[in-house]
This record gives C-alpha cells, structure tokens and sequence, in this order.
C-alpha cells in the first residue's frame, strides 16, 4: 500500500501539489487519470522516489519512504516509467536487472534469482524471445520485456506510466489480464491511463486528478456519474451501448 499525506511539490517555484492526499491500496488495480498536465506522473514519481516532497509524507506500505536504503525500496516498489532507455542488450539481460536488488556483492544471479526471470519472461509471453537484442524488437514487445523486468522484480507495489503505449488490442487485454493476476496475488497495482473508458472498466478504482488536486478518489464504477469528468475534462459521457462522450 502507498499513502500520500498532505504532500506539497511544485516546478520552478510553482506549486503543483499544495496539499495532496490519496492512498493507493493493495489488492486494488487504481487507475491515475486526468488531463495533460494535472499532476498524473509527477504523482507516481514521487512515490517511486524520483522526485522529492517539497512537504508531507508519503508512506510505503505503512513505513516513510524516504527511510528506506536503495535495496529495501526496490523490493517494495517498482515503477515502469513512460520513457525508458534502449540499451543494446538482450531481453533475459533486461529482465535480469529486476534481480539486482536481491543480488550480493558478486552481482551472480542466483537458481531463485534465474527462476524469477525466466517467470517473468513466461507469464508476459517473452520467454521464446528471450536471447533477442531489445532493439530487434516491435514497440509492443518491448514494452512487454519492460514490464517482465518489472514483475521479476518481485515489489509489491507496482506503478506503471502508461503502459498501454506501443500495445494492439491484444496485447492490451493480455497485459490487463497479467496486471489483474497480480492485484489478485495481493499486489498494489497503479497504472497512468488517458482512455477513460479503459479506466472504467479495467480499474477497481480510479483517482482523478485536476489542476494537481484528486477531484475523484473511488471506485471507478461511480466515475462517470460523479460529475467529475464533466469538470475535469469538460466533457459528458454519453448513455447507451459503448463509450461515447459530448463537449459539455
């Protein structure tokens, strides 16, 4: 579990967050949604230690972030960023670096650390391109690569930064499947999503942020009858068959 708890950070001396507070529970997928701008991934880069509390406190499954060594923290949070380097390398040597923090000083992977990866690799449909070059690889599959890292990783809050991007539809329903598995294991799951009706539908709650404040923090089934994406982004969701929405 995550918790933010009177939180204040801002850009260039202008405030973002001046008193943010929401928590991110385990057992739960929580999807981060709201306009360009409104604070979504400068939210999950606070949690992951990316960027530091001007104030407040945030809390990782119910210990100060900040009190945390380097080691300690990445086998309780992981965080799958937007943009990420390509390094030349293999995808098993990619997957691998989800081990680090469990290895000693000889940096050796050990049986349980090689069983985690090839797990990983496994379950996020990798394996058979295990010993390929990650820059051979489609966009899809490389976000696939990452997101085995990640799961290798063995965190039990797991944040990810739109990790929707590169994917087809399939490869969107797989992921979701794989990240609902996860929640059921007992996991903190938090992803960044801008297709609303995706959030709806594939969350178990939703916070929404507008103008850095959480304006909607529920279950992602009250969402559209809130009134808060009419604030937000100025727009009504329509009744009927699918998911459609009318300026307001």
């Amino acid at each position: 579990m995550i918790s933010l708890q009177n939180v204040r950070f801002g850009y260039d001396g202008k405030a973002l967050f001046q008193n943010l507070s929401c928590a991110f529970p385990d057992r739960a997928l929580t999807c981060v949604i709201g306009p360009n701008g409104s604070g979504k991934s400068t939210c999950l880069k606070l949690c992951a230690r990316l960027l530091r509390p001007q104030s407040g406190e945030i809390l990782v499954d119910g210990q100060p972030a900040s009190g945390y060594d380097a080691r300690a923290f990445a086998r309780a949070l992981a965080f799958l960023p937007q943009s990420r380097p390509l390094p030349s390398i293999t995808v098993s040597s990619l997957v691998s670096h989800g081990r680090f923090a469990y290895l000693g000083l000889s940096h050796k992977l050990r049986p349980e650390d090689e069983a985690a990866v090839e797990g990983a690799l496994r379950v996020t449909g990798m394996l058979e391109h295990a010993g390929r070059e990650l820059r051979t690889l489609s966009g899809g599959q490389r976000q696939k690569a990452y997101l085995a890292m990640l799961i290798a990783q063995g965190a039990q809050n797991l944040l990810l930064d739109e990790p929707m991007t590169y994917l087809d539809v399939r490869c969107q329903l797989e992921l979701l499947e794989l990240l609902a598995t996860l929640r059921d294991e007992g996991r903190c799951v938090v992803m960044i999503l801008h297709d609303l009706a995706l959030a709806r539908e594939a969350g178990d709650r939703a916070l929404l942020l507008h103008n850095g404040v959480p304006i909607y923090d529920g279950a992602t089934e009250g969402l559209f009858s809130s009134g808060c994406v009419e604030e937000a982004f100025g727009v009504h969701p329509l009744p009927g068959a699918g998911v459609r929405f009318e300026r307001v």
